[in-house]
């Protein structure tokens, strides 16, 4: 009898996609003002260590799209997302 096999869940790791394929469901990401910034700061719990990828959100064209598509709140996410630090899916005061 074969094992069974465990669908695989979908990563939300951060995946750079290669600059203008817009078949790449991740293209989107390429045109954030975090994705060149260290992984470690985006997906961050700490409010100071986020500061920098928070500057970055109040440029950043896709402010709204990374949010919808990261959709903290129901994800329990832990990072910044869409301009805001979220943690457990709930946006933590920086200031």
């Amino acid at each position: 009898m074969p094992a069974a096999t465990t669908p695989a869940l979908p990563s939300l790791t951060w995946k750079k996609a290669p600059q203008g394929d817009p078949a790449d469901p991740a293209d989107w990401r390429t045109a954030a003002a975090c994705a060149d910034l260290p992984h470690h700061s985006v997906f961050t719990k700490n409010p100071a260590k986020a500061e920098a990828v928070l500057r970055a959100c109040n440029q950043c064209p896709i402010r709204r799209e990374c949010e919808a598509v990261v959709d903290p709140a129901h994800t329990w996410f832990d990072g910044v997302s869409g301009g805001r630090l979220w943690r457990n899916g709930k946006v933590v005061s920086t200031g």
